[in-house]
């Protein structure tokens, strides 16, 4: 049922939300008690879950860009992809007003931005660059129709984690829209929110063309 899907979509992006800008936000207002390294980790294992949880109600996009990558396939129709979107942005904000209410005006340190010295420039292209390797890999694992499927969701997550592992300092490897949308809307804090918008989304699109030379018509 599509009330069902969107739920899933909802609920799904709300607790990625919580988990990744929640990692953030504790790691700052506590001066560093997380880590780089287990901040990111916990993003590939959330994404992981939320395959192996969702997967079978809404193909467990969670994630505007993979949405935009099925849609631009054909495998998921625009006006059901409008749907996923909604869910996802308003999953996202309900996510980052939890923290919000858990962590008031810290919620702050959970906004993408890109790192010191980092110019927008160079963010949104590493942007795209990870989202194209991250819907890459999707795309490559699918086991159905606009379905990330539960064999994909180890290399998903994997593919999350490493991103942020190795290059979070210059963008903060968010390749997820709906994730950088929430706090900053939380935490009034829109000054680069457009990057996490354009550089993903590109390297979405960039990734369908990738797959459908490599892959042909999988």
């Amino acid at each position: 049922m599509t009330w069902r899907r969107w739920g899933a979509e909802l609920l799904g992006t709300l607790l990625l939300v919580f988990v990744e800008a929640g990692a953030n936000t504790v790691d700052g207002m506590t001066h560093g008690s997380i880590g780089h390294v287990a901040r990111y980790l916990g993003d590939g294992l959330m994404v992981t879950a939320m395959i192996y949880a969702l997967e079978g109600v809404s193909g467990a996009h969670i994630n505007p860009c993979v949405t935009l990558a099925f849609a631009l396939r054909r495998e998921l129709g625009w006006s059901q992809a409008l749907g996923y979107w909604s869910a996802q942005f308003a999953g996202a904000a309900l996510g980052a007003g939890l923290l919000l209410a858990f962590f008031g005006a810290s919620v702050r340190y959970g906004v993408t931005q890109p790192g010191p010295g980092i110019s927008v420039l160079v963010a949104v292209a590493m942007e795209a660059a990870l989202t194209f390797i991250l819907i890459f890999v999707i795309l490559s694992t699918v086991e159905e129709k606009a379905v990330v499927g539960k064999n994909g969701a180890i290399a998903i997550g994997f593919t999350v984690a490493l991103c942020g592992l190795a290059t979070s300092p210059v963008s903060g490897a968010s390749m997820n829209p709906a994730r950088s949308f929430g706090p900053a809307l939380a935490g009034g804090e829109w000054s680069n929110l457009w990057l996490y918008f354009a550089g993903p989304a590109f390297g979405a699109v960039v990734a369908v063309i990738a797959s459908a030379l490599i892959h042909g018509g999988k």
